[in-house]
């Protein structure tokens, strides 16, 4: 946490980037993987409250109807949140992939949703090509306004791409500074896909690197400020994970300044190829 008091009230809206379809998406949204049903209401509206206008979840998550209720009950219009749900890697394939999605919606307990994401590609079971096409129904019914995928390197986003001819708008990868997966962010800003970062802290182990408390020091905020800042300045969007009101307010208040050249120089040297979680190739 940084030393000076978080200011109180709602803190400044994440900037809303646009989607390859006409969509906009929060920049930095509120992440709930392993967080739990009984806390995930709890949390999700105190995420409202603060400032977020972005929450991410998945059918995987098991928080999917309790995010739900945090949409009905918050006093915010529901065409000012962004509400992501992905389908699991045991349900990819066509019919499969359409009966997770109704699954999830009668969860939710919300008439469409905002983002629909392939959750991970399996290629080992090779049905990830059936479960887009799913996607690209659920697209074309009105029932998701954005589609997109998660986890997948760019040769699995060219299959998609090439047997389909409908590109995702999100790619949401594992990226933090140890991991800022460059080639796939260039190939992405060539074709206008965004990427977005789960684990944008390497679910906090990159924190405790000293250079993020060096520059954390110079800018008078948190390590996870500063990774943060560093994720927003390049263009990502990322939906860090919290587990307290405090910890939500922290992770979005990061508006209000700035990384300098040297400042992104120094979290480029940290780079070392490092993953938290899985490769999707070995799947």
């Amino acid at each position: 946490m940084t030393d000076a008091p978080l200011p109180k009230g709602p803190l400044p809206h994440a900037p809303r980037l646009g989607l390859a379809d006409g969509a906009r998406i929060p920049q930095l949204g509120f992440g709930l993987y392993k967080v739990p049903a009984a806390d995930a209401t709890g949390l999700a509206i105190a995420a409202i409250d603060a400032g977020y206008r972005h929450l991410d979840t998945a059918a995987f998550y098991a928080n999917e109807a309790e995010v739900g209720e945090a949409v009905r009950q918050t006093d915010v219009a529901r065409d000012e949140l962004f509400v992501t749900s992905k389908v699991w890697k045991d349900d990819n394939g066509y019919d499969a992939t359409l009966r997770a999605f109704d699954a999830s919606m009668a969860r939710f307990g919300i008439e469409a949703l905002d983002l629909y994401l392939i959750h991970w590609p399996v290629p080992s079971t090779d049905r990830y090509v059936d479960t887009w096409r799913a996607l690209v129904r659920l697209q074309a019914d009105g029932r998701v306004r954005s589609i997109g995928v998660s986890n997948f390197h760019v040769h699995h986003v060219d299959r998609i791409v090439d047997e389909t001819g409908v590109a995702p708008v999100v790619n949401q990868v594992e990226l933090h500074p140890w991991l800022p997966q460059r080639e796939l962010r260039a190939d992405h800003a060539a074709r206008g896909i965004r990427v977005e970062a789960w684990s944008p802290l390497a679910r906090g182990r990159v924190l405790d690197d000293p250079t993020l408390a060096e520059l954390a020091a110079k800018h008078g905020r948190s390590p996870a400020q500063v990774v943060l800042r560093w994720h927003v300045q390049q263009g990502v969007i990322a939906i860090p994970k919290a587990s307290s009101p405090a910890r939500l307010r922290e992770n979005l208040d990061v508006f209000d300044f700035e990384l300098d050249d040297a400042d992104l120089a120094a979290i480029a040297s940290l780079e070392t190829g490092e993953r938290t979680g899985r490769d999707p190739d070995l799947d």
